[in-house]
């Protein structure tokens, strides 16, 4: 089964219909959304500046860490379970989304980026956390995440614009490549 056509499927369910045409879920649904990623977005940008060597040099990196991860974790797992619920809501419009493609590869990016900084980098933490500037390595994952968290927000944000959607045809074919489209031309 194609994933459009798991889409299609998922947008014909009961609960998926009933979430987005709901008066209030869907909105206090994005809401969640949007105050989680709030959470853990602060939480994030605060340990990169650390990492950047920009905000609270004086503190250990691996206090500021055991400071924040139960905070940013917490604001993950909600953001999480609550874009999905997004994603449930309007399944075929949003996976055929460019901007939502991109998110997607961003937060793959992202995540990418967290756990090489962890698998690397971070295991000789004790050896430069008390450093006002860390290793050049650390300050890289920080500019990446913080690059990269920057895209996630902004094609977030743009998935509810309609300027590239499928049933908007004629488009350049590299739009409809890009958002999955199929056209009666395929």
């Amino acid at each position: 089964m194609s994933l459009l056509r798991f889409c299609d499927w998922l947008a014909n369910t009961q609960w998926s219909i009933a979430l987005h045409e709901s008066r209030w879920e869907y909105s206090i649904v994005e809401s969640v959304h949007v105050l989680t990623l709030c959470l853990f977005l602060g939480m994030a940008v605060m340990l990169d500046l650390r990492l950047l060597g920009l905000t609270m040099r004086r503190a250990a990196v691996s206090e500021v860490v055991k400071q924040l991860l139960p905070w940013t974790l917490a604001g993950f797992v909600l953001m999480v379970i609550s874009g999905s619920l997004l994603f449930y809501a309007i399944p075929v419009r949003t996976y055929q989304s460019i901007f939502f493609r991109a998110k997607v590869l961003m937060l793959i990016s992202a995540g990418l980026n967290v756990w090489l900084f962890h698998s690397t980098t971070y295991r000789k933490v004790s050896e430069w956390e008390r450093d006002p500037v860390p290793p050049k390595r650390a300050r890289m994952a920080a500019g990446l995440s913080l690059a990269l968290w920057a895209g996630i927000v902004i094609a977030g944000r743009m998935i509810a614009y309609n300027w590239f959607d499928c049933d908007r045809q004629p488009q350049p074919a590299i739009v409809n490549w890009a958002a999955g489209c199929v056209t009666d031309s395929r």
